[in-house]
């Protein structure tokens, strides 16, 4: 029996073009005014510092940093200091009104159902666990963060390693059998599943071809 659900946001609650369209542009066009305006915050040197200590490059001022992380975003890397200081970014975008989170329409009333039923319900994405209860809170459907029990990013390790969802289940302490995993992509499933998760393709657009996995095209299409 199923007794927690762990999802993804990308091409799972939401929409990758949200993300890639949206988001991710908004964060390249702010860091260069964002890190010159908040270079000397504790919080931000200390996502510095790390960036530093996983590139191997001394960034001395706003202009190097924002060199970095620009090819970060061109690259599309997830790496963990480029996704805290996008989630202090993307804070200011959603308090201004500048756009609202994406969800697919049977999202937020399966996380109700589904809350409603007794299941815990987690999110787990390359995201940082700030920018996450962002999307959630200011999502188009309004705050969702109350159905929400917890919390997971690249901390507990990447998505595509079995061990990171290891780290979850023994955070969640449910045994891994009780847990269901949700997402778009054939290796973050295949990990989990490694990990002893159950799981749950979810193909959007019913174009990704065979799965070793449950495949549907919608939350109506669960039934826990």
């Amino acid at each position: 029996m199923i007794k927690a659900v762990v999802t993804d946001i990308e091409g799972t609650t939401s929409s990758i073009s949200f993300v890639k369209e949206v988001l991710f542009p908004y964060a390249a066009r702010q860091f260069p005014a964002f890190l010159e305006t908040h270079w000397n915050q504790p919080e931000v040197q200390a996502q510095v510092g790390a960036a530093e200590q996983e590139s191997g490059r001394t960034l001395e001022s706003p202009a190097s940093a924002n060199a970095l992380f620009q090819q970060w975003i061109r690259d599309d890397r997830k790496a963990t200091p480029l996704k805290a200081l996008q989630g202090m970014i993307w804070q200011a975008g959603y308090q201004n009104g500048d756009y609202t989170a994406h969800l697919y329409p049977d999202t937020a009333v399966a996380l109700q159902a589904w809350k409603e039923k007794g299941l815990d319900l987690y999110v787990y994405s390359s995201g940082s666990i700030a920018a996450q209860k962002l999307f959630f809170g200011y999502s188009d459907e309004g705050d969702l963060t109350g159905l929400l029990s917890g919390h997971f990013d690249t901390t507990s390790g990447h998505k595509q390693e079995t061990d990171s969802y290891r780290t979850i289940q023994q955070a969640i302490g449910l045994p891994a059998e009780q847990l269901l995993f949700l997402s778009d992509i054939e290796a973050e499933l295949d990990a989990a599943a490694d990990a002893g998760f159950r799981t749950i393709r979810l193909d959007r657009e019913g174009s990704q071809g065979e799965s070793r996995h449950q495949v549907v095209t919608s939350f109506e299409e669960i039934a826990l």
